[in-house]
């Protein structure tokens, strides 16, 4: 018999078998986002169930573990850290899929089916088909509450569509889940995406009690503006006299729109000259790119990695306003993260240490729209006006930060009740969460799956605690730069730092290792609190 191979052996041979996996999924992925069919579903299908095949190969996964046990037993201070972390990350990749094959192709094809509905559909307003765009020109700009009403309603019709199949999905990943032992899939994600769930909620009521007394002040003030605007009393206003649909960002009423400054702008050039600003080039990452909307595209926006080796795209539906410049900053943030990992490292250890770190990043760099010193010296915007400004710039990107809280609350709690209990009354949940957290009245009457507009729900399950971790990091992240570098606009001393302390480290180190060694503490919410202070 064989001698049984050594941890590294083990660990060489799934990572190159993997590898291919990887990238033929991404890149069908991709083509899924951006040229949706029937052809293009075949592709994503066939390449996620043979990733998930082999991720499921217990005899693989047996070894594994053999591995990671023989890696423990030795002296933690000896000379095999990349081999311990990357043990590490294959385990929590293989465990998650370990179930029967069956219930494996039924999620796989169920995902997919419900996210190509998503790409596909368009809302209707009187009879005439609209993207995330238009409505979202509408609510931005209509002063008819009709023509918003019937806007928001549109945005939620995805809702009765997929909302069986959110259910159905939810069900299938709990029973995946319960079968290797953990409570629910919500459980199971966090435990094997290092996070922990007491800890987690313990943040949450931590942000809750920073956020709740200074948003509903902010609230208040928003709401008496809302109710002058559309002529009627506070206790009257609704979801569509809110700017976005799940009210994830403040309203122009609620905080300063610099909307007027992107009218006409090149956002593609803006955003490389933010990033050329800090010694970084995106400009490989823009020619791969897909960045306008189009019928059989995802209407949302992301970046990927397809190959850990350099081939990294965005996809984006951009209009030259406030909340596409917001986003293409961002999504680049996670581009830039991805294009500067440590491609010496090997190939499971190269990107960021955790979803929640190239979040943190991506909202720096979204931040930077409403930063006084990027629209002067990015943006060109007259000095003196920005200096006028800046007072009320300060007060949107709070106003920013607060709102974002209070969304993230609701979808962190909602994810895991749904997860609790799929059968759930799941549509008077959703607006017992909203009206709790976000102080927003739901309609009268209304019986409807609101909550499954929502395409994380399907797509990118048990994802929003890296967004509010990300906050925390970004604020944390901020407070260092200032220190350190004296800012982030056109300092190439804060791109160095960046690449150093945390693109470069990638995944070789755990999240909150990076975290304390780039900013010198550990993650908190202490440094956000600090931003919310007026």
């Amino acid at each position: 018999m064989p001698d049984p191979r050594t941890p590294r052996q083990v660990i060489d041979d799934i990572e190159t078998r993997l590898q291919p996996l990887e990238i033929e999924l991404a890149e069908a992925w991709w083509e899924s986002n951006t040229r949706s069919s029937p052809q293009a579903d075949e592709r994503r299908i066939r390449a996620e169930l043979a990733r998930r095949s082999f991720l499921a190969d217990a005899e693989l996964f047996h070894e594994l573990r053999r591995a990671q046990d023989e890696i423990s037993d030795r002296d933690p201070y000896d000379d095999h850290p990349q081999d311990r972390r990357r043990l590490a990350i294959l385990h929590d990749a293989f465990v998650a899929h370990q179930v029967p094959a069956e219930l494996r192709r039924q999620i796989v094809e169920l995902e997919t089916a419900v996210e190509s509905t998503f790409n596909n559909f368009r809302g209707e307003i009187a009879g005439e088909r609209v993207d995330d765009n238009a409505i979202s020109e509408i609510l931005r700009t209509s002063a008819d509450v009709d023509e918003r009403r019937a806007a928001w309603e549109a945005s939620k019709q995805i809702g009765a569509q997929v909302a069986d199949g959110i259910r159905e999905l939810a069900r299938l990943r709990n029973r995946a889940a319960r079968d290797l032992g953990y409570r629910d899939h919500f459980a199971m994600a966090l435990a094997t995406g290092e996070l922990d769930e007491d800890r987690l909620f313990a943040t949450l009521a931590d942000v809750d009690a920073a956020t709740v007394g200074p948003f509903s002040k902010w609230k208040a003030e928003l709401d008496a503006s809302l109710a002058t605007r559309f002529g009627c009393a506070v206790d009257d206003l609704r979801p569509w006299h809110l700017d976005d649909p799940f009210f994830q960002s403040p309203p122009a009423e609620g905080a300063l729109s610099v909307d007027q400054f992107f009218e006409g702008a090149d956002l593609e050039s803006l955003t490389l000259r933010t990033y050329d600003g800090l010694g970084l080039d995106l400009r490989p990452v823009l020619e791969g790119s897909d960045l306008y909307a189009r019928d059989g595209k995802s209407q949302h926006a992301f970046c990927i990695d397809i190959d850990r080796q350099g081939d990294v795209r965005v996809l984006c539906n951009v209009e030259a306003s406030e909340r596409w410049m917001d986003t293409m900053l961002h999504e680049f943030g996670h581009a830039i993260y991805d294009r500067e990992s440590d491609r010496s490292l090997p190939w499971l250890l190269r990107g960021a240490a955790h979803p929640l770190t190239t979040e943190g990043i991506a909202m720096l760099m979204g931040r930077l729209a409403r930063h006084p010193e990027w629209l002067a010296e990015v943006a060109g915007v007259d000095r003196a006006t920005v200096d006028e400004l800046a007072p009320a710039l300060a007060e949107a990107q709070r106003a920013a930060l607060l709102t974002f809280a209070r969304w993230v609350l609701v979808m962190t709690n909602f994810e895991r009740r749904l997860y609790a209990d799929p059968d759930s009354d799941l549509d008077t949940l959703w607006w017992d969460l909203v009206e709790r957290y976000q102080q927003v009245p739901r309609p009268e009457g209304r019986s409807a799956p609101d909550w499954a507009a929502k395409i994380h729900l399907a797509a990118a399950p048990v994802y929003y605690q890296n967004y509010l971790y990300g906050e925390l990091f970004a604020s944390q992240l901020d407070a260092t730069l200032t220190e350190r570098a004296g800012g982030l606009v056109d300092r190439p001393a804060a791109g160095a730092l960046l690449v150093r302390d945390v693109f470069a480290p990638s995944a070789s180190v755990r999240w909150d290792t990076l975290v304390e060694r780039a900013t010198g503490e550990p993650l908190s919410a202490t440094h956000l609190a600090r931003q919310l202070e007026r």
